[in-house]
């Protein structure tokens, strides 16, 4: 092989993504991934919040619908999802609940080659319905998911209310009451 075959050989190598079911080995990237992508000053009032106990129990509840994408060997995206079951229905709803990719690879297909998966599999489990849910302001991924056939948007208000200063003047009138 000449060099520049060489060279050209190996760029092409470098860029096949493989997207696979995640494994327990890949938990740990998994959840570092998260920390860096979906940080809580940017979704303050978010309903979930990106900690292990969400990555661990949706590996556990639903490993088939808990994928990763990568590239060499190393993990560069993920996807989680689960199928929601409603008593007294025959229908099926696939959420996923969590999409990412490192920001080196986002625009490049990565989160497409996911989703197109997670979709794969939820045709293969007979859902009839996906959801995917973001924040109103969340313009690339609004753009993804209406690039992958997502329609009929709902806006949705989350409230929040911070305790902590609730819980201090608890916490201090126990003391006083508790000392007097």
């Amino acid at each position: 092989m000449e060099p520049a075959e060489s060279l050209h050989h190996q760029k092409a190598k470098k860029t096949t993504v493989k997207v696979r079911e995640m494994t327990i080995d890949d938990l740990a990237d998994v959840f570092h991934m998260g920390e860096k992508l979906f940080l809580a000053e940017k979704a303050p009032n978010t309903y979930r919040a990106w900690d292990e106990f969400e990555v661990t129990d949706l590996f556990y509840s639903d490993t088939e619908f808990c994928l990763v994408a990568e590239i060499d060997d190393r993990i560069i995206g993920f996807a989680l999802g689960t199928i929601i079951s409603k008593a007294r229905s025959a229908w099926k709803y696939g959420y996923l609940l969590w999409l990412g990719v490192l920001p080196d690879y986002q625009g490049k297909g990565i989160a497409e080659k996911l989703f197109q998966r997670f979709k794969h599999l939820m045709l293969q489990e007979n859902v009839r319905i996906l959801v995917v849910d973001t924040e109103a302001d969340n313009l690339p991924a609004l753009g993804f998911f209406r690039h992958q056939g997502f329609g009929n948007p709902q806006e949705h208000i989350y409230l929040s209310m911070n305790l902590d200063m609730e819980r201090q003047r608890m916490n201090l009138k126990r003391r006083t009451n508790g000392s007097g």
